[in-house]
């Protein structure tokens, strides 16, 4: 069994999703060698999130933008936690209910994604900056 772990460093984006599968497996040479196995991304920031979604179509991701706004919105009355700004605790949340980690299969040196899905970067801060995820590789060659 082959176990890779690698920490990579997103760049910086502007808030919304973003598709970054392509950026992560060029910073994975090593997944060329496992046929069958597991790839495990985990994001470690509270107030970003990964998740596994459309593909081709951007207007999903401005879809998912829009209503995460409106269910999480900013300066609501009940919030505490709202020293780092607006945006900081609606970012917590969202990244909270999306999730800091997804996992796939690889199958034959690729990522074992349907046809129509990639992973997304939610950035939920105005000004999140890079970001870093632990990417976890494990299988057989």
């Amino acid at each position: 069994m082959l176990y890779i772990q690698k920490r990579l460093r997103l760049p910086a984006v502007r808030r919304g999703f973003h598709l970054v599968t392509d950026l992560l497996v060029a910073e994975l040479p090593e997944l060329e060698r496992i046929r069958v196995g597991t790839a495990h991304f985990f994001i470690q920031h509270t107030s970003a999130s990964l998740s596994i979604n459309e593909n081709a179509d951007p207007t999903v991701r401005i879809d998912f933008e829009s209503y995460f706004n409106q269910a999480v919105p900013e300066n609501a009355p009940y919030f505490r936690h709202t020293l780092e700004g607006p945006d900081d605790m609606p970012a917590h949340l969202k990244a909270a209910m999306l999730g800091h980690a997804v996992s796939m299969p690889i199958t034959n040196g690729e990522l074992a994604l349907g046809t129509w899905q990639g992973i997304y970067l939610g950035e939920h801060r105005n000004q999140g900056g890079r970001r870093w995820v632990v990417a976890t590789l494990m299988g057989t060659e």
